[in-house]
């Protein structure tokens, strides 16, 4: 297993389809969430994935600043392609991290299913609103702050 980190441009096409790949069979197909995925931020985003063997994406997600001037960073697009194996904490832990090191966030903001919030709250992330639907699944909004 590899850890990616990576602009967009600086993506291989195998790398970018593993990507869009993984989402969709979580967000798409195990969720059954219809929502546009590719919506231009990944663009601007800096991509976090472990790469298995064959160049499977295992686990991603994605990083962008909302107000670079503020240096608020938001954390999204989320998952782990097996789950029960660690693979999502550790991918979080690493997103993090690149944070930290890339883009000297003041906060981190995620939009967490509520199911999840406890995985976040792991990694210090704490709930800041109250609960939204968002493609018609309940999330919120969750911080992790530096300063």
């Amino acid at each position: 297993m590899e850890l990616v980190v990576k602009n967009f441009d600086e993506l291989t096409l195998r790398e970018l389809y593993e990507l869009l790949r993984a989402r969709s069979e979580i967000f798409v197909v195990e969720q059954t969430c219809i929502y546009q995925d590719i919506d231009r931020i990944d663009y601007d985003s800096i991509h976090v994935f472990l790469k298995g063997e064959n160049d499977e994406v295992l686990a991603c997600l994605r990083l962008y600043y909302v107000d670079e001037e503020k240096r608020i960073v938001k954390l999204g697009r989320v998952i782990s392609i097996t789950h029960g194996i660690g693979l999502g904490g550790k991918i979080l832990k690493e997103g993090v991290r690149v944070a930290k090191e890339r883009m000297n966030p003041r906060e981190i903001i995620i939009h967490a299913q509520c199911y999840a919030i406890g995985y976040y709250e792991k990694e210090g992330f704490r709930v800041c609103s109250e609960e939204f639907l968002e493609d018609d699944i309940p999330h919120v909004k969750m911080i992790l702050k530096f300063e």
